[in-house]
């Protein structure tokens, strides 16, 4: 089982030393949320996800859930974990304190996510949907279901699913057959099936909560005919409704995490939100789960760099190119070769450089929710909502190719299933599929974010990184981070408008170019995070946490070194446009 530090220092220097998250007390409802009560959740969290959830990771994956007569079991010791998990609070931990929450900032709440995900991915789903199905209701349904239900879900008694896919529609939602007919008491009955429902059924909880896209008899067709509803397993007087499972997915990864099927034979369910507008409900939860699902490839990636580098550090192999290191060993640590070093260093620049977007991210919901200026509010909203597509995407690609290289860096040993690795890269996977496959993210950024308000949410990015540029611009101490950075958003600016502007006669154009935009996009942002972290630690080196800041600086010169360049490739790609994937006749395939 490979061992397990949750990253405590980074996590407390983007906090306070990067983003300045001390301000969040002075929010209205964040009055709690002060530095040192931050910190004892980061420290709690770090505990129990070593001592609780980690040692369940393999166990869980070799017995998987195990599914017989509609009933599914999850592997030994979950209940367990899961009942003290939330009789911790770890669920309610950003839950309205209305509803039996606490009211933390959700970006706390995020650190403490990519913890759970790097200990234990499969376990992580149960409450991770909870959370989901909590925001849908939070914010869509009637006073009636939020006092009925939301504090069931906060303190982790019921769960929650989403349950949006079909056998003929995953991504084109339009599709969706489920019928839902009004009764005389005001609820409905809904019927049709569901596939690839995520903790669709278990026995962790006694009950669970089912928010469901389904049809009205009059809908107009498409996604605009689509409605929600709440559909619970368990009905308020404690009879059984008439949801069942019929099987459970035999699956590469996450194996203690049930994927079931999951059909609704005439059961009685509540309208959420109104008649029609589902879709804009669900993308409330869709949202949030896509940046918990970019949280989940950003833990794995972190879990992977970890067992990698001790692996690294102890692996006897050969003898350094330089001479031997260590005459008096039989070889030399396997750290020492620069190929080891490149995988190392790949992983821990991107890894550091997504932490901090996701952190930034993150405050960016806190200030949606929480700050008091109205203008503000919305500029955050907008930041979250253009962020939202690049992190899930470049996470999740980063968290499976984090894993790969971490089984390269064991070799034969990361391939069998002793020492872990093989599970990340097999959990990794899923990450890249679910909540809208990466490829559809780019449709999104592209197709959708780009032109929302004649660009307005592209200025919640470019203005920031235009104005550290102009003001650290002038600062000769920092411009091995500032000019690189300043030439790739140039870039960044030009093919935006490339993209806009074909796109406008030709959407095929855009499509072409979304995938390598998106990358483009991501490496533009981490190169500011970069430049911006490595401000901080050049002011810092020579303090007593010395050795901390210059590895930041150590970092941060090899993802401009090695990793930036990378977006030389992608803007000449985005330049091609869209005659060399389209031109090739359909039966020539």
């Amino acid at each position: 089982m490979p061992a397990y530090q949750a990253p405590l220092r980074d996590m407390r220097f983007l906090l306070y030393e990067l983003h300045g998250a001390d301000a969040l007390a002075k929010f209205p409802g964040y009055e709690e949320a002060t530095r040192d009560l931050l910190d004892s959740v980061l420290d709690a969290a770090a505990t129990f996800t070593a001592e609780k959830l980690l040692p369940l990771n393999r166990t869980g994956d070799e017995e998987g859930c195990r599914f017989q007569d509609g009933i599914v079991t999850t592997p030994a010791g979950f209940k367990e974990a899961y009942k003290e998990f939330a009789a911790g609070g770890w669920i309610s931990l950003a839950a309205d304190p209305a509803y039996g929450g606490q009211g933390l900032p959700h970006v706390l709440n995020l650190l403490v996510e990519e913890m759970i995900c790097a200990t234990n991915l499969a376990f992580g789903m149960f409450p991770g949907l909870s959370q989901g199905a909590y925001n849908a209701l939070a914010l869509h349904g009637s006073d009636e279901i939020k006092q009925r239900y939301l504090p069931k879900l906060a303190d982790g008694s019921w769960a929650g699913t989403m349950c949006l896919t079909e056998p003929q529609c995953g991504t084109d939602l339009g599709l969706v057959r489920t019928k839902a007919e009004a009764a005389p008491d005001g609820s409905y009955r809904v019927s049709g099936g569901k596939i690839f429902i995520s903790a669709g059924e278990h026995d962790l909880t006694e009950n669970i909560l089912h928010l469901v896209l389904a049809r009205l008899p009059d809908a107009p067709s498409g996604t605009r005919g689509i409605s929600l509803f709440l559909v619970p397993k368990v009905m308020p007087d404690g009879t059984r409704n008439r949801v069942s499972c019929g099987a459970i997915e035999k699956k590469m990864g996450i194996h203690a995490s049930p994927t079931c099927q999951i059909n609704f034979d005439g059961a009685t369910g509540w309208l959420v939100g109104r008649p029609n507008k589902g879709m804009s409900a669900m993308f409330t939860m869709m949202n949030a789960a896509r940046l918990g699902v970019a949280v989940q490839g950003l833990g794995l990636a972190e879990a992977a760099y970890q067992g990698a580098r001790d692996y690294a550090r102890t692996r006897l192999q050969g003898r350094s190119l330089a001479g031997a290191r260590f005459p008096d060993q039989p070889a030399d640590p396997i750290i020492v070769h620069p190929d080891i070093r490149r995988m190392l260093l790949t992983m821990r620049s991107r890894i550091e450089a997504s932490r901090a977007l996701a952190v930034w991210i993150g405050l960016a919901a806190d200030e949606a929710a929480k700050h008091p200026d109205a203008e503000r509010r919305a500029e955050a909203e907008d930041l979250l909502a253009l962020m939202t597509p690049i992190a899930k995407a470049s996470f999740t690609d980063l968290g499976f190719e984090s894993a790969s290289m971490a089984v390269q860096i064991w070799g034969g040993h990361g391939y069998i299933r002793d020492n872990g690795m093989e599970q990340l890269m097999r959990d990794a996977r899923i990450t890249q599929i679910y909540e809208g496959a990466n490829g559809i993210q780019g449709l999104d950024l592209v197709g959708r974010k780009l032109g929302l308000g004649t660009g307005r949410l592209l200025r919640r990015f470019f203005h920031p990184v235009a104005a550290f540029i102009a003001e650290a611009g002038t600062d000769a101490t920092i411009a091995e981070f500032t000019l690189p950075l300043a030439k790739v958003f140039a870039r960044l600016q030009q093919v935006t408008a490339q993209i806009a502007q074909a796109g406008l006669s030709d959407p095929e154009e855009a499509g072409a170019a979304a995938s390598d935009y998106l990358e483009f996009f991501a490496l533009v942002a981490q190169a500011y995070m970069w430049a911006r972290m490595a401000r901080v630690a050049l002011a810092k080196q020579s303090g007593a946490d010395g050795a901390f800041y210059k590895a930041k600086l150590a970092t941060a010169r090899f993802f401009f070194a090695r990793i930036l360049p990378r977006q030389a490739a992608l803007f000449q790609m985005l330049g091609a446009g869209k005659a060399s994937l389209m031109e090739m006749e359909q039966s020539f395939f």
